[in-house]
């Protein structure tokens, strides 16, 4: 008898490490003590391979004209010719801009080049009246692991939150690590990594609450996952064996 509950000891202690309590599952638990406060809303800057479309209007419809790239088809295909009719940044923070000429879009965001454009049209005599208006078309993140649906999203909005961002891969699988999330980020040909804990309200307050074009986003499996997977496989599959192995150890004892 003491040889069997020896043998089956480890199983147990395999099981109850297992166990996931709701502290390592709920989302801002601290939410109450911090549901009031300012959201501050960042402009990303331009980075090297963006698309960017810019639209050029006044109140001379025919003046205005050489300045804009056109697209046609259908709406899903709008976007995809947008993209082939946008202006790429190259390399260098440039764009070719017609009768401007290259434009360094370095240290500038979407609205800043869009104010410079503007300045420049008119001060060069172009246009008297221009507006301009500067969005970036293929503005996208990526999401590897414990998530539903992994894989690269692209985004149109000027601001999505990381929260929205594991939105769009369908949430955490229930092994997801929720206070250790991974978040790479390139910024001026710098990468930058953090660690962001989904348990705790404190990441709303930080850079990374915002996603940025080209972030990626790891969701590593947390402590249960991995106990499981290094021993059965999964903690259903532990439990059936522990109740087989108590089975023949009362019929084997009687």
């Amino acid at each position: 008898m003491k040889q069997f509950i020896f043998n089956i000891l480890p199983i147990f202690i395999l099981v109850f490490n297992s166990c996931a309590s709701k502290e390592d599952i709920y989302y801002l638990q601290d939410a109450e003590s911090n549901s009031v406060g300012n959201i501050v809303y960042n402009s990303t800057f331009i980075q090297p391979n963006d698309i960017l479309k810019i639209t050029v209007e006044s109140s001379d419809i025919r003046a205005s004209m050489p300045y804009n790239r056109t697209s046609s088809g259908s709406m899903q295909q709008g976007i995809e010719m947008m993209k082939l009719d946008g202006y790429l940044v190259d390399l260098k923070n440039t764009i070719n801009f017609p009768v401007l000429g290259p434009i360094s879009t370095l240290n500038f965001t979407t609205t800043v080049l869009a104010e410079y454009i503007r300045t420049k049209l008119v001060d060069g005599g172009h246009l008297s009246d221009p507006s301009v208006v500067v969005r970036l078309i293929n503005a996208k993140f990526t999401i590897l692991g414990e998530v539903n649906v992994p894989g690269t999203y692209n985004f149109t909005e000027q601001n999505i939150s990381i929260l929205q961002a594991i939105g769009y891969a369908g949430d955490l699988t229930i092994n997801g690590n929720r206070d250790d999330i991974l978040v790479t980020r390139e910024v001026n040909g710098i990468r930058q990594v953090t660690r962001i804990n989904l348990t705790s309200s404190d990441f709303m307050r930080s850079a990374y609450y915002f996603v940025k074009p080209n972030d990626v986003i790891i969701i590593n499996p947390n402590k249960p996952k991995v106990a499981s997977s290094g021993f059965i496989g999964n903690v259903g599959t532990v439990a059936t064996v522990v109740s087989l192995v108590l089975t023949m150890t009362i019929l084997l004892t009687r």
